[in-house]
């Protein structure tokens, strides 16, 4: 399984010097699985890029996963180049919600007066699944959802394949349960043992002091989720858009003294765009 991060920035994409090294696309994953199958997970800003990869390799066939409808995981969607090319066939999963809200949900972000091309004009062949079951496979990769504790409610999403696990669980707050979601022991037992667990660490303690009940998780909290999950490798995600390059390092390495602290074999890192990983 390859995974390629293609935007992981929160709320709205930024841009300047000081936003280099880890990116302002907002959310965006790539997948790749053992059979060259493409799975896309939410169409933050990244989507762009990835569209323009995707159409310079020549390839229109893809799998597309949403987490949640919130603005900033759908808002490179009407910039994904391969919608407006006949020979694209996306596979739009049901996940979290049902056929007709997926539908309607991205309709709607290209309706008048957001967009001047509306979604009926959208060439590519859009095949929607009707429901979002406890487990489902897309090729050599099973996937399977869980809620979110978020508001208006999510999906993160457990991709397996060969034994080899990834858990991604954007938006995500863990020290406040919303409406759906779940307990962190509920997360911590989703993410045991995973290869790699991707996770939201939008807030420091101090800011969400403020923040608590909006949707993110404080990164030590996610710290504390990996460490007791005793994953291998854990990638702070959903970065917030006024948190600089050398802000993020500095959560990291406040992540990394805590792990050693602990005597853990926790690889920490924060999840900067065109980051790669094979599991």
């Amino acid at each position: 399984m390859y995974i390629k991060c293609w935007g992981s920035r929160g709320s709205i994409p930024v841009s300047g010097k000081e936003y280099i090294k880890y990116g302002g696309d907002t959310t965006c994953i790539e997948i790749r699985t053992k059979d060259d199958r493409i799975i896309i997970v939410d169409g933050g800003t990244g989507i762009r890029r990835l569209g323009n990869q995707l159409i310079k390799e020549g390839r229109f066939n893809y799998d597309i996963i949403f987490t949640h409808a919130h603005w900033d995981h759908l808002m490179g969607f009407p910039f994904f180049k391969p919608l407006y090319l006949e020979q694209t066939n996306m596979q739009m999963q049901g996940c979290p919600f049902a056929q007709k809200y997926v539908e309607t949900m991205l309709s709607k972000v290209m309706s008048p007066p957001n967009f001047p091309v509306e979604y009926k004009d959208v060439k590519a062949r859009l095949y929607y699944e009707p429901a979002c079951p406890e487990r489902f496979e897309i090729g050599t990769v099973s996937v399977v959802p869980i809620r979110l504790s978020h508001p208006n409610e999510g999906s993160g999403y457990k991709f397996i394949e060969d034994n080899k696990s990834f858990v991604f669980l954007t938006d995500n707050e863990l020290d406040f349960m919303h409406r759906g979601g779940l307990s962190f022991e509920s997360y911590q037992a989703f993410s045991s043992d995973a290869d790699l667990l991707i996770h939201d660490a939008e807030f420091t303690k101090e800011e969400y002091k403020v923040t608590k009940q909006w949707g993110h998780s404080v990164h030590t909290t996610a710290l504390k989720l990996a460490i007791n999950a005793k994953v291998k490798q854990f990638g702070l995600f959903h970065l917030n858009q006024e948190r600089t390059d050398q802000d993020v390092d500095q959560m990291v390495e406040k992540c990394r003294q805590i792990v050693a602290e602990q005597g853990s074999n926790l690889e920490c890192f924060a999840v900067g765009a065109d980051m790669t990983f094979e599991l």
